[in-house]
């Protein structure tokens, strides 16, 4: 065993796969065997492996200027020209745009940003964040505090209450409505939720409200119609900043160039990482509108400087691989066809409806999960992960990597370059997976 802290693992189980090469949706083991990456790594690899015009972009810019910052008014030009093309794609006019290295650090950068601008503003009252429960916005200190999903909480004694995040309701139809419940109720209701946990904290006091705008690591939850118009218009009545956490769901993954665009969401506040390079290099992006930016600069001038950033904000090989990669989606239609072989991806999983372990299908574009439960009739959960575990290992060895998420939901996230004959792979091997499952569950007595 090597000497690895590895993240995200049951450290009584870790190096059971060792990767060694990729091309194009492929990856292969250190035995040579190959297998088809169903989650585009986590997420991420949204031009699949061994790109070379990605890779050519790395290597030529390391040529150049393998590194430089961008502190005390020193810049790059490859960092300025990512800027400007991403500013154009943007659903915020105008928009500002810091650089970081991960999600999890954006988010944290925002949370700074909206305390420095509403310092600057003179409402220093109004710090407090809105997260949902289920929500994943990453495992900094900060970052987890927002975020809504137990095991990135326990152990870590998390400065909630310091930080100021509140919590509402996630809006998973499926798991959280009550008997009888319509959508439209359940979205009447949580919205009202909503409303009255901002009263009792007193408008004045909360800055944003936080969204993926289809959930990833929780489960791919896609709220249900008339969700997204309830909630901005609560914010909007309120003052409150909607911040999209698009980190896995921008760049055309939910078949729209970002899932604010497939939710009808209007942002003041974006977090950005995985695709914007396809992962081929760590950067990430947190967005604000510019009288945001605006309002921050007297202060900073004051100070003598914005007293945030990391040493490889903006590194130039990391923005020049993520303005070609940019340059790949406009030019080859990504978004588009990402549309038109989501389309595919949805209605092939729509098959597993009818399977005796499924309770329901979700998803948009090239995102989705089926999620999985001891009682089809009832919708009961399984006590454990064992179930979807066992899915989960026979898809592996049979060339084929998902990913379990919130307990017994079987998330695909494939990358975006995927074929419709790559689609009709993934759903044959999920298929004897599903019935492999099923004996298994029948053997365990996990069935109700």
């Amino acid at each position: 065993m090597s000497a690895i802290i590895y993240p995200t693992t049951n450290l009584a189980n870790t190096e059971q796969l060792v990767i060694e090469r990729g091309d194009g949706v492929y990856v292969f083991d250190n035995e040579g065997n190959k297998y088809l990456e169903g989650m585009a790594g986590l997420w991420c690899t949204s031009l699949g492996y061994n790109n070379r015009e990605l890779i050519e972009a790395c290597t030529e810019q390391m040529s150049k200027l393998s590194y430089t910052h961008m502190f005390g008014g020193k810049t790059h030009q490859v960092g300025m020209d990512l800027s400007n093309k991403l500013a154009e794609m943007l659903p915020i006019e105008d928009a500002k745009i810091f650089y970081g290295n991960s999600g999890s650090d954006a988010n944290d950068t925002h949370i700074k940003m909206l305390r420095y601008y509403f310092n600057a503003i003179g409402k220093p009252e109004k710090y407090k964040i809105i997260a949902r429960e289920r929500s994943y916005h990453g495992v900094t200190v900060a970052a987890a505090a927002l975020t809504g999903l137990a095991p990135n909480h326990t152990h870590f004694d998390l400065p909630f209450d310091a930080l100021g995040i509140l919590r509402t309701d996630a809006p998973h139809y499926y798991r959280s409505a009550v008997s009888g419940e319509s959508e439209e109720e359940f979205v009447a209701r949580i919205c009202n939720n909503l409303e009255q946990l901002i009263l009792a904290e007193g408008p004045d006091t909360i800055a944003a409200f936080i969204a993926e705008p289809i959930t990833g690591a929780s489960g791919v939850i896609v709220p249900p119609t008339g969700y997204y118009e309830k909630v901005q218009a609560i914010l909007k009545r309120y003052n409150i900043l909607f911040w999209a956490d698009e980190v896995i769901t921008g760049f055309g993954r939910t078949g729209n160039d970002f899932g604010s665009t497939t939710m009808g969401i209007k942002p003041d506040l974006m977090t950005l990482a995985k695709q914007l390079s396809s992962a081929y290099m760590p950067i990430s992006a947190s967005v604000i509108r510019p009288d945001m930016y605006e309002a921050m600069i007297e202060p900073s001038s004051k100070v003598g400087a914005f007293g945030h950033g990391y040493t490889y904000s903006g590194h130039p090989v990391a923005c020049a691989v993520a303005l070609k990669t940019l340059e790949i989606y406009k030019r080859d239609n990504i978004f588009q066809r990402a549309a038109k072989v989501g389309d595919y991806l949805q209605n092939s999983l729509r098959a597993f409806e009818n399977h005796p372990l499924v309770g329901e299908v979700r998803g948009a574009g090239l995102l989705a999960a089926i999620e999985l439960v001891a009682n089809k009739g009832s919708g009961k959960a399984f006590d454990d992960g064992s179930v979807a575990g066992f899915l989960q290992k026979h898809c592996q060895d049979n060339g084929l990597i998902v990913r379990v998420v919130a307990g017994s939901s079987v998330a695909l996230c494939p990358p975006l370059i995927i074929t419709e004959e790559q689609i009709d792979e993934i759903v044959d091997k999920i298929s004897m997976g599903m019935n492999a499952a099923l004996d298994f569950a029948k053997r365990e007595n996990q069935l109700s």
